[in-house]
């Protein structure tokens, strides 16, 4: 890629925004151009906006630090003005998010979002780019209802799904046709936007109950299951997912046990599942994206593997980890799966989605 993209970081002060500029400081297609948060932070240098809620664990980086923060909702049009596209981390209500995510859009300002408001929207595309990299053929049509050239709307998955369903799409688009998913999450305390330090009753505890999680966790997989049909995107009929999750004390990482049942008794065996697990390659891996991890499904042997502290960072937090396959009493089969959540599951995944649509032509 030898051109060079100016992007924006709506909500740069939130833990995902955070993530996002670690992601972007050093990256080789995007340059950070526009930091945008709250009235409260907006003209003010980053470090002193953002000042004790920086949670990474690596310093705010150099390039950034002196970067006068603008009005996320005051300083649309300035904002796509300076930039080629924009990244949406807020934190807001549903339907001001979805305002004002395609305020910028109609400000010819691409967005790739991080939020859900817009997930269930027919005409916006929700990519998790190793399987569905077809449905950003939609923008064509969003466009047309917006009104717009340039401006559109993409997002990602919720963080969730994204150890499960990577697992699951491969095996069913072999011909291995997924009927049946029950999966519970533990889900770290970082996909609440916070550590332990603010959350300290997180602490050698565990709550049954994230709101709203259990609903996406459902439902988003049909709409990666879907097919474009006309103007929109129709979500599949099937697999039928139910889903519990929990809230573990974790800082990163969302860990998952699945149970799968196939249609009609027509299962792969253990070894073909294995096998295609290995070989699957998505769109990142074929077009070598800069963020894309070069073994996307990762398999371990070990009865104990994976482990959220051992494994969430592999290949830069960009890769799923998946272990103890086995045989089911009740379903076909189950194993675990990990994958992190605000690197694969949140900025991660938003800033490869913003490289296959570059790839693709879509931010020129």
């Amino acid at each position: 890629m030898e051109k060079k993209y100016n992007v924006g970081i709506i909500g740069a002060t939130g833990m995902v925004g955070q993530r996002f500029i670690c992601l972007l400081a050093n990256h080789p297609w995007f340059n950070i151009k526009v930091l945008a948060a709250s009235p409260r932070s907006a003209g003010k240098p980053y470090c002193e906006a953002v000042g004790a809620k920086w949670c990474m664990d690596v310093d705010i980086p150099d390039s950034v630090k002196d970067i006068v923060v603008m009005n996320a909702t005051d300083d649309v049009e300035k904002i796509a003005s300076l930039v080629d596209f924009v990244f949406c981390a807020v934190d807001m209500k549903k339907d001001e998010i979805k305002y004002l995510e395609e305020r910028y859009a109609k400000a010819e300002c691409p967005v790739v979002s991080n939020n859900s408001a817009h997930r269930h929207t027919p005409d916006v595309p929700m990519v998790l780019p190793e399987l569905n990299p077809e449905h950003t053929a939609i923008i064509p049509e969003q466009r047309k209802r917006l009104g717009t050239k340039r401006g559109f709307i993409a997002v990602k998955p919720n963080c969730s799904l994204q150890g499960y369903v990577p697992a699951l799409f491969p095996v069913d688009k072999a011909g291995y046709t997924v009927k049946d998913v029950l999966v519970c999450t533990y889900q770290a305390i970082s996909g609440a936007g916070k550590t332990f330090e603010t959350w300290p009753e997180m602490v050698d505890n565990v709550i049954p109950f994230i709101g709203g999680e259990e609903e996406k966790s459902e439902k988003e997989p049909l709409k990666i299951w879907g097919s474009i049909n006309g103007s929109v995107i129709e979500d599949s009929t099937r697999p039928n997912f139910t889903a519990q999750c929990l809230r573990v004390p974790v800082s990163n990482g969302h860990m998952g046990a699945v149970f799968v049942r196939f249609e009609d008794g027509k299962k792969p065996t253990k070894d073909e599942m294995l096998k295609i697990w290995q070989e699957y390659k998505g769109a990142p891996q074929k077009l070598n994206l800069p963020s894309a991890p070069k073994q996307f499904l990762n398999y371990f042997t070990e009865d104990n593997m994976p482990q959220t502290k051992l494994n969430r960072n592999l290949e830069n937090g960009m890769a799923i980890s998946i272990g103890r396959l086995r045989e089911d009493t009740q379903f076909d089969y189950k194993f675990v799966c990990l994958s992190h959540n605000t690197l694969r599951g949140a900025a991660g995944g938003a800033v490869l989605l913003a490289e296959l649509l570059c790839a693709e032509g879509y931010m020129d």
